[in-house]
């Protein structure tokens, strides 16, 4: 008779970033662990070869894996995350197209620099929160970069909403809640805007919302108004979250100040590169990442049955010794020599951006934190007194204080 698997949820609840880990550690076999997760199956996987394993589209299937919550909140019902196939290589291709293209990369680094050295102007002596400004910042950017329908007095709105979206989507309770509003109201504001779009005679700049109003999918109909909302926001979320990755470049330009040293130096821009890496693989920020088995599998000897939750381990694996040795010392140095495995380093998921189902926007994230990481080792500022504690039971987490920041009078 198999052994009664206990139910994790609340551990997971409880633990945050470490529950995985932890549940590792404790496993017979560490690079497989079995478990249970929101009443089902769960097995988790762990290592570069499972990074491979787990992004072919023949073991894993993204659609149904998503539980409601998720998509209520994080990525929207009918989002590309939801799809398999034809229908995902179709969708995807579309933002593979607007977000990895080298001159849409550069374009939008432009677009967040002008808009950080507009917030950073002159100062008048003020405190800022970093984590609140730079999601200002970078919701300005996003909707001059992708042409998105919202003026200077609506574009705080999108910032605080957006932040909203991912600050919720893995916890119950009010944190809960606000994400499912924030992610209606801005579904509405967007369904709308494309609508109206659609109905214009007016020729459309081409931009990336311009993209998805004559967007046609798998079946050649255009996208419904809603799934139109949806992937849009699933461009802008994503580049608002980066005030994450930025709120901890802050956080190690404080504790690790001969890191500000080099940033204010770095004329070709190879050590900015590096540091960005070096943030998004040392300060947490998705613990794992899901799907469902979609055929009986096996890993290393250990068989998976279909339907079965496969997890993949992606904060472990970030701060593994196998992989990065003193894993938890901060040090930008390893990503100097070489560009960071893509099978290794998976803060923002693995495999192959255009034929699976990593992150399109990871170039666009190294890029513009990189940059921004570098104007913020530039400019004079104090951390005054502070929390800076990053709570890891906390999903997602960042430094308690949003990590604030005294600029200096004029």
């Amino acid at each position: 008779m198999t052994p009664l698997i206990q139910d994790r949820t609340v551990a997971l609840l409880l633990q945050g970033y470490g529950w995985l880990p932890d549940l590792r550690r404790r496993a017979p076999n560490g690079d497989v662990v079995r478990t249970r997760l929101l009443g089902r199956t769960a097995v988790a996987l762990h290592g570069p070869e499972a990074v491979h394993f787990f992004y072919d589209e023949g073991h894993v299937r993204r659609a149904g894996a998503l539980p409601g919550p998720v998509l209520d909140t994080l990525f929207g019902r009918g989002a590309v995350h939801t799809l398999d196939g034809a229908d995902h290589r179709v969708r995807k291709a579309l933002f593979v197209a607007g977000l990895t293209d080298p001159a849409a990369v550069a374009s939008f680094v432009d677009h967040a620099e002008t808009a950080w050295r507009a917030a950073f102007a002159p100062s008048g002596g003020r405190e800022v929160v970093l984590f609140e400004e730079a999601a200002l910042v970078l919701a300005r950017a996003v909707r001059d970069w992708a042409g998105l329908p919202y003026d200077d007095g609506e574009v705080g709105g999108l910032a605080r909403d957006c932040l909203a979206m991912v600050d919720g989507f893995a916890t119950p309770g009010p944190r809960h809640l606000r994400a499912r509003r924030a992610r209606s109201r801005q579904e509405g504001v967007l369904a709308r805007a494309v609508e109206e779009a659609r109905g214009s005679t007016v020729s459309a700049a081409d931009t990336p919302f311009a993209a998805f109003v004559r967007h046609r999918d798998a079946g050649a109909g255009l996208l419904d108004l809603h799934t139109a909302a949806v992937e849009l926001l699933n461009v802008a979320r994503p580049a608002i979250a980066i005030a994450w990755f930025v709120a901890f470049a802050g956080h190690a330009l404080h504790r690790w100040p001969e890191t500000r040293e080099h940033l204010r130096d770095d004329g070709p821009g190879a050590y900015a590169t590096a540091f960005a890496h070096e943030v998004r693989r040392f300060y947490p920020f998705v613990p794992f990442v899901g799907g469902l088995a979609a055929r009986d599998l096996e890993w290393r000897g250990e068989p998976i049955p279909e339907d079965a939750l496969l997890l993949l381990d992606v904060y472990g694996q970030n701060h593994d010794a196998a992989l990065w040795p003193d894993p938890y010392r901060f040090d930008p140095g390893r990503f100097l020599s070489r560009p960071p495995h893509p099978d290794a380093l998976i803060p923002q998921g693995g495999g192959d951006v255009h034929t699976g189902h990593r992150c399109p926007g990871e170039d666009i994230t190294v890029a513009v934190l990189a940059a921004l990481s570098r104007a913020l080792a530039r400019q004079e500022w104090t951390v005054p007194p502070q929390d800076l504690r990053i709570p890891l039971r906390r999903i997602p987490t960042a430094p308690r204080s949003g990590f604030r920041i005294a600029l200096p009078p004029v």
